[in-house]
């Protein structure tokens, strides 16, 4: 296995290695080892069937369900342990301008961490391409570590000890894309989840910083505006280019993100009826 970093601390790619096959002990160590220094992991020229991927996620921890799998009004196109981020129906067929799934899946192009909203929030996100329009549609991801270390010590003290609060898509950027009425009554599907805005890694020991501008709708004892406020100026701060890496994808890639270390948005800049089929998976820690 060969490691390529794009930075010297955030983003590399791995090599000579086929995710196909059971991992050795071994080739987990150094896939960990990697994950944990640079944060996002790029496998390119993958195979895998649906088995595969679930199998290779496994390694790192228990899968999550998807929330699309508790809806009683759409008919999932894959398993339920994927997060199908394809534009595609159950039919196999690309989604119309009404559809509901295409409007909710227009979230992705905001700043945020996966599963954030959650009692237990995601370790790691795992997703592949199978296809990709031919142009546009790429990933963006902040390196929420170098963020909190380029933070103002006045910033880190104001910080220090803070509880955010997390919801669906109660943040301020899931506000301005949906729409307060919307943003209320899906804040009410599940309850609100509470996390320190800055969290140390579990791993690593670095503190970084847990606030993203979807999830993230205010913190404990802060009155709502100033609390917006906050968040805006911390988004704004942590998705500086100097924090970011923009990957372009390219078929049979699998890129490997921290769910703690980082934030990452979809471009938004595909063209909707080109077909794209990308499947996530999410694992929590054991």
């Amino acid at each position: 296995m060969t490691v390529y970093p794009v930075t010297e601390s955030f983003a590399a790619e791995i090599g000579d290695i086929d995710l196909s096959k059971p991992l050795s002990s071994e080739e987990r160590s150094e896939i960990e080892a990697a994950f944990n220094r640079y944060s996002v992991l790029v496998f390119p020229d993958q195979h895998l069937s649906t088995d595969q991927h679930l199998e290779f996620a496994r390694n790192f921890g228990p899968l999550e369900t998807t929330i699309h799998a508790t809806r009683k009004d759409a008919k999932l196109r894959v398993r339920p342990e994927i997060a199908d981020v394809s534009n595609l129906d159950a039919g196999e067929s690309i989604w119309g301008e009404e559809s509901r799934k295409r409007m909710f899946e227009m979230g992705n192009r905001m700043w945020h961490t996966d599963s954030s909203f959650r009692r237990l929030p995601a370790k790691a996100s795992l997703l592949y391409a199978r296809s990709i329009p031919p142009v546009g549609g790429q990933t963006e991801f902040a390196d929420m570590r170098a963020a909190y270390d380029a933070l103002p010590e006045a910033m880190r003290r104001r910080l220090d000890g803070l509880i955010g609060l997390h919801g669906r898509t109660n943040g301020p950027d899931a506000v301005k894309l949906y729409g307060e009425t919307y943003v209320r009554a899906s804040g009410k599907e599940r309850p609100e989840r509470r996390h320190p805005a800055v969290r140390k890694h579990p791993v690593t020991g670095r503190p970084v910083l847990f606030v993203n501008p979807t999830h993230t709708h205010g913190f404990a004892g802060i009155a709502d505006a100033e609390a917006v406020g906050l968040i805006e100026e911390l988004r704004d701060h942590a998705t500086q280019e100097r924090f970011v890496y923009y990957h372009a994808w390219r078929v049979g890639d699998v890129v490997m993100w921290d769910e703690i270390a980082t934030m990452h948005r979809g471009a938004g800049d595909a063209r909707p009826e080109e077909r794209r089929v990308m499947l996530r998976t999410i694992v929590h820690p054991f």
